[in-house]
């Protein structure tokens, strides 16, 4: 399996780029390849997947890497 990518979206979802295993809170595992946007915000009606909620709440989040 190829290295993944995680990037963290100023004030939105991570962009996750590669391939990898999702496993949910019941253990199901879902295989994702090439790229997925997932949910920070908590306010997605379709977790742990964006569906863009996040512009309608006042989520605010812009990590950085400490360096």
């Amino acid at each position: 399996m190829a290295e993944a990518t995680i990037t963290p979206g100023d004030d939105g979802p991570y962009h996750v780029q590669g391939d990898f295993v999702l496993i949910d809170g019941a253990g199901n595992r879902l295989e994702i390849t090439d790229e997925t946007w997932l949910c920070r915000c908590g306010e997605s009606d379709d977790k742990p997947y964006c569906v863009g909620a996040h512009s309608g709440c006042e989520f605010a989040d812009r990590s950085r890497v400490a360096k």
